[in-house]
């Protein structure tokens, strides 16, 4: 796991930039309390330690000793926003506007941003994912179950990253989206000429994940047929491809997710209820957003990073916006939450997202035909603009 060390020379958020960055479950320390630190680290510190060494050509020859992996600069006097990369990438200097909650929440995210795929600001998420890296040291099967958009993939994958099988393969496969025909194929394999097609062998995927970690996805809409052969493969560590006459062993840690409760689709016979047991070894539950609030506006931050990065410059949330997001009670979760960031991407200009380029989905309260609604006024501006 890649360390993150942090300058606290000059650096009066020093601390409260390291407690944020401990809530991923990161290797983070200040670096005078880091000892001996090894290469690879990702190097922080304050553009106020920067003139106070002269430039960054001075910083950066202290940091070269250190053989980091990437060196931040962070500026929270800047007039503006802004993220400028040098040296290809190696140095990246992140100015902010204020060093309000916001500025701090965005730095810590932009820092973890390749290194941890996890957000942790409300400490619902913090004990979550304090539980799953406990969770993660031993070998035991895992069942998720969470509301559609809650993370329940990045949770799998953070259990496997933090497991003795890190460096294995990590597959994960959607249960319900492979027609029901051909899963048994995928997930266990087939020789040349089993069915119609199959004009030459393949592995499955569960000799695709052996020494690593396989995720089924959406157990639940696995057909039952299905669930009889599954169950024996989980008991017996052995997979039979099709066509095949003989069995073959597998080493694979399985984790699986859900959004239905399970019970009730084994009181209707709709999951076999041996499957679930060996499934549902150590339960975890993700909650929806609305139940984790201070996560709203971390998840924000990642979401324009990730769909802003083909703009010359990442827009700064304004307060008024950061407000609307905050209020809002998210039914649909993160996927709700990353159309509106996608669309006040769209709608924005200056460089700032303000509150009318916030578009929340507002869905009808019954069946009938919804009765039209007034244009947003921010898509009359937009279409203004147009024109």
């Amino acid at each position: 796991m890649t360390t993150i060390l942090i300058e606290e020379s000059n650096f009066e958020h020093a601390e409260n930039l390291r407690e944020l960055i401990a809530c991923r479950k990161l290797d983070v320390s200040l670096l005078g309390a880091a000892g001996s630190p090894e290469a690879g680290a990702i190097l922080v510190y304050s553009s106020q330690h920067e003139a106070e060494l002269g430039n960054m050509q001075a910083l950066l020859a202290i940091a070269r000793g250190l053989k980091p992996r990437l060196v931040v600069i962070l500026d929270f006097t800047a007039a503006s926003f802004a993220i400028e990369s040098h040296l290809g990438g190696k140095v990246l200097q992140i100015s902010m506007p204020s060093a309000d909650d916001f500025a701090m929440i965005s730095a810590a995210d932009i820092i973890c941003a390749d290194v941890a795929n996890m957000i942790a600001a409300d400490p619902a998420t913090t004990e979550l994912l304090s539980l799953s890296s406990r969770v993660a040291k031993s070998d035991v099967t895992v069942f998720i179950n969470g509301p559609t958009g809650t993370g329940k993939e990045v949770l799998a994958r953070f259990i496997h990253d933090r497991s003795p099988r890190a460096a294995a393969p990590f597959v994960a496969i959607n249960c319900a989206a492979i027609p029901e025909n051909m899963l048994e194929a995928v997930l266990f394999g087939h020789e040349k000429g089993a069915f119609t097609g199959a004009s030459v062998a393949n592995k499955g995927i569960f000799r695709a994940a052996n020494g690593g970690t396989l995720l089924l996805d959406e157990i639940s809409e696995m057909p039952l047929g299905l669930q009889s052969k599954l169950l024996r493969v989980l008991q017996e560590r052995k997979v039979t491809p099709l066509g095949a006459q003989g069995e073959i062993d597998v080493d694979v840690r399985v984790l699986a997710t859900t959004n239905r409760d399970m019970p009730a689709e084994v009181a209707a016979n709709r999951f076999r209820e041996d499957l679930f047991y060996r499934l549902n070894v150590f339960p975890i539950a993700t909650q929806s957003l609305s139940a984790r609030p201070l996560d709203i506006l971390p998840i924000a931050v990642a979401l324009l990073r990730k769909h802003a990065a083909g703009l010359d410059d990442m827009p700064w949330i304004a307060e008024d916006a950061r407000t609307l997001l905050i209020e809002h009670d998210w039914p649909g979760n993160v996927r709700e939450l990353e159309n509106v960031i996608q669309r006040a991407l769209v709608l924005q200009h200056g460089g700032v997202i303000r509150s009318e380029d916030i578009i929340i989905d507002t869905l009808p309260m019954t069946h009938l035909m919804p009765t039209p609604q007034a244009p947003h006024p921010a898509l009359s501006r937009l279409n203004a603009m147009e024109g």
